[in-house]
């Protein structure tokens, strides 16, 4: 999870269920729900190659389809990074919302995979504010630069992570749900694609740091401004 400040709405009473935590679970999770793998090592591939979750909280496996849960059990509901796994996220949508009163999803953009192509994700995603729309990465000709991909994925082994980092914002997207969360295959990978105003927004590298070298020297001008005054008081 790259954005678990964003996680706000869960109360002290709260019972929280978190879907496919992987190795790394959020800490307030109280039940977990994982996809039931034919070997260990699919297991591994599936939650990103971190390790096996060791924990003493209730763990329930499924064969996928229908989350073996009641209607509304839970309070709140997180999924992070698991809806770009899943074959089919019209459904796995739907049961989120049958199972849950509210939640938090979280998923990478077509931008992280345009560069990685992580072979466990069959799903392209984006969230316009109002619908995630979706599109199958076999459908989008993603795999027919597999060979320029393998460098940047073996980058990304070699935890080069300095790229994923300083533009977490437009590789991943993360955001609270508390009423109908909508969905719709798209046939078009520029409908997954950041509008104009988005990528307007993308800073220049440096700008940050250029902006905080800007502001020290503003306030040692001021401050040598200042004391000149005092001086010249004197």
């Amino acid at each position: 999870m790259f954005f678990d400040e964003r996680i706000k709405s869960i109360k002290a009473t709260d019972l929280v269920l978190e879907i496919g935590p992987g190795a790394t679970p959020y800490w307030r999770s109280d039940v977990f729900l994982e996809k039931r793998y034919e070997n260990k090592q699919e297991y591994i591939a599936q939650t990103g190659h971190v390790g096996e979750l060791h924990t003493e909280k209730q763990v329930v496996f499924y064969d996928g389809d229908r989350f073996p849960f009641e209607d509304k059990e839970f309070d709140y509901v997180i999924c992070s990074h698991v809806l770009e796994h899943v074959e089919n996220p019209d459904l796995f949508l739907k049961e989120i919302q049958r199972v849950g009163k509210m939640g938090y999803l979280e998923f990478p953009t077509l931008y992280y995979d345009y560069i990685y192509n992580f072979p466990e994700h069959p799903m392209l995603l984006n969230y316009d504010g109002e619908t995630i729309k979706w599109m199958r990465k076999s459908s989008s000709g993603f795999n027919d630069y597999k060979g320029v991909q393998a460098f940047f994925y073996r980058s990304c082994e070699l935890e080069y992570y300095s790229l994923i980092n300083e533009l977490k914002v437009y590789f991943f997207q993360g955001f609270e749900w508390s009423s109908e969360i909508k969905s719709s295959q798209v046939d078009s990978l520029d409908k997954l694609c950041f509008s104009i105003y988005e990528l307007s927004s993308i800073p220049r590298a440096g700008a940050k740091e250029e902006h905080a070298k800007e502001d020290s020297n503003t306030f040692k001008r001021r401050l040598k401004n200042k004391l000149i005054n005092l001086i010249n008081k004197w």
